[in-house]
């Protein structure tokens, strides 16, 4: 095997003269790792963005009365906020971690369209800057909602526009990504590696990529009927000209609640990394996983409407709707079982990586179920568009996507930058953002279960302390994710710390742990051969 993986690093050196250097490397990038930092960079940068406009909608709320700004520029934050880190952010991230990491989990060379890779990544620079300009257009930025309901939209200045655009342009590049990983996986793993002998990462993005190439398009209609509505004399949403602004809920959330797991299920595969790992077992339950996340991804499309229990649905559509969304949480269930069955008496170890799956496995259970209790007709007929939503999407994202994010940088970020990260600071940053998550967002749970409404910049004297408590919360959350780009990427980054070994981890399985660290270049030039375990290379 050594001499194998002498073979694969001698490649890697021959060939790094190969690549261009400078800002040619970075705007020509046709190599997936190159291409899977610069998302990861953008994502970064769109979340902090977006946790910025966060921050000002906590100050905002910190006490009641109007202190920082007016309902119309509040509304823009909430808006702006909500779409940034949606399509800026987590979209973008999972991309990232895609590209790095699948043709790594599959021997593949790189990705199969190399150039349709550059250009998927290029094209969400001009829509971020689209979408932060439209601030500073007459009028000021969308403020229909990140949802952007009709007839809203149709009324809102020409910043509006601007963000279709951008939705556009994110989306076309999301679609690219999709075919691109699609087509790598179908066709470059390495002999020998069947379909259910791939890592979950693999098989959680691949269908994934189906998602994405099923639900953009909706949206892309929505928002294309929303223009046409807007400029071409059309009546699509706009009830004066015989349009329905439901029929907008229901085009927009056939595409949302599809892109709710688009946005979660990459994260079940890279915890499905993480807790085998650092618990020293195979995976429990392998092929039931693979089916629980085609169950989850069909499944997705018949749940829509639970959005829309207050539309005036009739009674027969509210019923089928609860159902089906409680259908859903059977598979979402079985995969936290298989993780819990997983960590059941493995010889686990606490590293920052681990961490943040087992804060995930917790924090994401919590939102998983305030979700069932959201898909009840009758409650959530009480709750619909108050602070429990805000509460419960964001104990799903932030504690789910986010969260298994973080997993994911802390135990791939050695292979691919070379350099261990400082463990105490990795557990400052675990820490302070599972204190600081919960401060700022179960206190919203109450405030929802009190009426307190979303997206409202003033509310009543009895809502005070809990809104006092969040923005805190939000404070010390964005502040910790300050620290960790500094205190832990930056110095990776930068080659500080001591050299990562070539399996920093000692239960951790896969092609990506056979390559040297950092990463070389290029690699997997010729095909690895797999063993029937398909985790090792044999000569």
């Amino acid at each position: 095997m050594s001499a194998v993986l002498d073979h694969h690093a001698d490649h890697g050196h021959d060939h790094a003269h190969d690549h261009p250097h400078g800002w040619r490397r970075w705007v020509f990038a046709t190599n997936h790792k190159d291409i899977g930092t610069l998302y990861l960079l953008f994502s970064f940068t769109m979340f902090i963005i977006g946790g910025i406009l966060a921050l000002a909608i906590r100050a905002e709320l910190f006490q009641p009365g109007l202190q920082f700004v007016n309902p119309q520029l509040f509304n823009q934050l909430t808006t702006m906020h909500g779409l940034i880190m949606v399509f800026g952010a987590i979209m973008p991230a999972f991309v990232g971690f895609a590209n790095w990491m699948i043709p790594l989990q599959i021997g593949a060379a790189d990705m199969a369209f190399a150039r349709m890779n550059n250009f998927s990544f290029w094209l969400l620079i001009p829509a971020a800057l689209m979408i932060v300009i439209s601030f500073f257009m007459p009028g000021g930025a969308p403020a229909a909602g990140w949802t952007l309901y009709a007839p809203l939209t149709l009324q809102m200045g020409p910043s509006m526009d601007a963000g279709i655009f951008a939705l556009h342009i994110m989306g076309a590049s999301s679609i690219m990504g999709s075919i691109n990983i699609i087509v790598t996986i179908l066709n470059m793993r390495a002999p020998g590696m069947t379909l259910m002998k791939m890592p979950l990462f693999c098989w959680t993005w691949l269908i994934t990529a189906y998602l994405l190439i099923a639900v953009m398009p909706v949206l892309a209609g929505a928002i294309t009927m929303t223009l046409t509505d807007r400029h071409f004399g059309t009546s699509f949403f706009n009830p004066a000209g015989g349009g329905d602004p439901v029929m907008y809920q229901h085009i927009f959330w056939f595409f949302g609640h599809p892109e709710v797991y688009i946005m979660i299920l990459p994260a079940f595969g890279i915890i499905s990394a993480i807790v085998p790992a650092f618990a020293r077992k195979r995976l429990f339950g392998y092929t039931s996983m693979v089916y629980a996340t085609a169950s989850i991804a069909i499944l997705s499309f018949i749940v829509w409407a639970h959005h829309m229990f207050t539309t005036g649905m009739p009674v027969t559509g509210q019923l089928f709707f609860m159902y089906a969304t409680m259908l859903i949480a059977v598979p979402t269930g079985v995969k936290i079982f298989n993780w819990v069955a997983t960590m059941w008496r493995g010889s686990m170890t606490f590293e920052t990586p681990m961490l943040f799956a087992v804060g995930f496995i917790f924090v994401f259970t919590i939102g998983g179920f305030t979700g069932l209790i959201l898909a009840m007709a009758p409650i959530d007929i009480q709750l619909q568009d108050t602070y429990y939503v805000v509460a419960h999407f964001h104990y799903v994202l932030v504690a789910g996507s986010l969260y298994a994010m973080f997993a994911g940088f802390y135990y791939w970020g050695p292979k691919w930058t070379g350099r261990m990260y400082s463990e105490t600071r990795g557990k400052i940053h675990f820490w302070g953002s599972l204190i600081f998550f919960n401060v700022t967002f179960f206190p919203m749970h109450f405030l929802g279960l009190a009426g307190m409404p979303r997206r409202y910049a003033d509310y009543p004297l009895q809502f005070t302390d809990f809104n006092m408590w969040a923005s805190v919360g939000g404070l010390g959350f964005g502040l910790m994710q300050v620290y960790f780009f500094v205190a832990v990427v930056l110095p990776m980054m930068r080659g500080q710390g001591e050299k990562a070994p070539q399996q920093p981890w000692e239960g951790a399985e896969g092609l990506e742990w056979e390559v040297p660290s950092p990463a070389p270049f290029h690699t997997f030039e010729t095909p690895p051969k797999l063993n029937a375990s398909a985790t090792k290379i044999v000569a």
